[in-house]
């Protein structure tokens, strides 16, 4: 059987070493855009394009062959597992293949109730229910049938009591009754789970807790859940109730039956299928419902939180049109210089190695002085990353040593600009660039115009807010979407700046059109009246 690292590499035609080197960088942790930029030795120089179609197939594969065991052991357990048909499964190479082969093999739910129900025991439960002065045993004996499976009283009354505890559990105003009540006077604990408190630190607050589900905020449920999906907490959901009482929404399950204890000689068994009811199917399934509306709420309002930062960022004031130099710093691998003309034109870019390991301090502060000189920059624009503050003692100490009063130095967040440097859209604007450089472009470009700059990087990797990775993926990208086409179109955009992901937000263009006004403002330089932008194709 062809290995994953084999396929892949055949699909993208490179060594399957190279294949097998990232994969291991990506089972480290590593992400795309960290092996684009810093691990090309490793992986023989794979650009960011093959390393994106890498991860999203190996994800696939891996999902697939995962799948495919499953399905052979169940198959094999069935003990109508073929040679023909194992050779297809292993063949199969899409799920569609692959459950297409297991659908006549798939097992098909029956619930405990239905086949008590085939086995004529619904009259009896329904005469439990209505007549509690009858006595349990003593009705159910007529019931007994050796060759329908019931061989005594006790499995009849079983198979009745699974009747009555699914008919609670499928009435509707029942259940919605329950579920408000549970969701007004529920109590959400989480218990550290067995031997997990070192490795489950970071959740330490949640070890020993307990709220009111319907007052937990929202950055506190993403974190118990986020604690509950990486095993370490244990969650649960109940009211506080005396032992010695009954429980709460077991009294409601008996009062909306007309169940209780009046010493009448079914009473006790119908209690008793209540107390079940609640315990083995209700309960459980309020709790996830609860759950997933505790989520729900959390995550809309996290999304919520998202945008508004994510506004924030976007409409920050831009420094403007001027010539500006970007530094994308970092101490192993030097830092990354770029310098950008007025609309954002890359005109020359380099790597200086102020720092350890190489400490080339003064002839770093040399090169920074001759492009700053030579483009007559005005702005310095310096990422927040590693190596940030060193960076910003270098271009103080050039500063100084060449006093320059045009020159205005600002540090950005650099967030998301490695992801933009390893993306499409980059290879596509920069193809000449090394991706290291790319992010210095963007560090610039997004001093002089937030907006322009950051609207080309996926929202999410901007870093706009806490759990991004918890919420609802699709709802949190449509939403900062939403957010980027808003700021665009509430503020405008400057059509000498903006880029073409900028330009197709704006209402009107598509990514077509905003492609051939940049190519024509490229090839005549800036517009200077709208009339010229008749001339550009479409």
């Amino acid at each position: 059987m062809t290995t994953i690292a084999t396929r892949i590499a055949n699909e993208l035609a490179v060594k399957p070493a190279q294949v097998e080197a990232t994969i291991a960088l990506l089972d480290e942790g590593a992400t795309v855009p960290f092996i684009a930029r810093y691990r090309k030795e490793k992986t023989g120089g794979l650009d960011d394009s093959q390393l994106r179609q890498l991860e999203e197939r190996l994800g696939y594969l891996r999902e697939l062959d995962k799948r495919r065991e499953t399905i052979l052991h169940t198959i094999e357990e069935q003990g109508k597992l073929t040679d023909e048909l194992k050779k297809a499964i292993l063949s199969a190479s899409t799920k569609t293949d692959l459950e297409d082969l297991y659908l006549p093999y798939k097992p098909k739910r029956r619930t405990k109730a239905q086949i008590a129900r085939e086995a004529g025991l619904l009259p009896l439960a329904e005469t439990l229910l209505a007549q509690p002065a009858n006595d349990p045993e003593t009705t159910a004996l007529p019931y007994v049938n050796a060759d329908k499976g019931v061989a005594d009283t006790v499995a009849a009354l079983d198979g009745a009591r699974q009747i009555l505890m699914e008919m609670f559990a499928e009435n509707a105003s029942l259940m919605g009754e329950l579920r408000e009540y549970l969701w007004q006077h529920g109590i959400l604990s989480a218990k550290v789970a067995k031997d997990k408190e070192q490795e489950g630190k970071k959740f330490a607050d949640y070890f020993d807790y307990q709220e009111a589900i319907r007052n937990i905020p929202s950055h506190r449920a993403l974190a118990l859940f986020r604690g509950r999906n990486e095993g370490i907490l244990h969650l649960n959901l109940d009211v506080e109730t005396d032992p010695d009482s009954t429980h709460p929404c077991e009294a409601k399950i008996a009062h909306t039956y007309g169940i209780a204890d009046q010493g009448r000689a079914g009473d006790h068994w119908l209690l008793e299928t209540v107390r079940w009811a609640w315990k083995v199917k209700i309960h459980h399934r309020l709790d996830v419902d609860l759950n997933l509306r505790l989520r729900e709420a959390a995550e809309t309002e996290a999304i919520r939180v998202f945008s508004r930062n994510l506004k924030d960022l976007l409409l920050a004031p831009p420094a403007g049109a001027k010539c500006t130099l970007g530094l994308d710093p970092g101490i192993r691998t030097g830092v990354k210089v770029a310098v950008v003309d007025q609309t954002g034109k890359v005109l020359e870019t380099t790597t200086i190695y102020p720092h350890q390991p190489r400490n080339q301090w003064d002839q770093s502060i040399e090169t920074l002085h001759q492009l700053i000189t030579r483009h007559q920059v005005e702005l310095v624009s310096i990422g927040n990353g590693t190596a940030s503050r060193e960076t910003d003692k270098l271009v103080a100490d050039l500063m100084q040593r060449y006093p320059q009063p045009h020159i205005t130095k600002i540090t950005v967040s650099e967030a998301g600009a490695s992801v933009y440097s390893a993306s499409a859209l980059a290879s596509k604007e920069l193809p000449e660039l090394d991706v290291s450089l790319r992010g210095a472009v963007s560090i610039a470009r997004r001093l002089q115009d937030p907006l322009a700059e950051l609207v080309k990087i996926e929202p999410k990797a901007i870093g706009v807010g806490q759990y991004q990775h918890d919420v609802n993926q699709h709802q949190l990208t449509r939403s900062l979407d939403a957010t980027v086409e808003d700021c665009v179109n509430s503020v405008g955009v400057d059509l000498n700046m903006a880029s073409a992901p900028l330009l197709s937000y704006v209402a009107g263009l598509t990514q077509s059109t905003a492609e051939n006004i940049v190519a024509y403002r490229d090839e005549h330089g800036a517009f200077t009246s709208r009339e010229q932008i008749k001339n550009v194709p479409r």
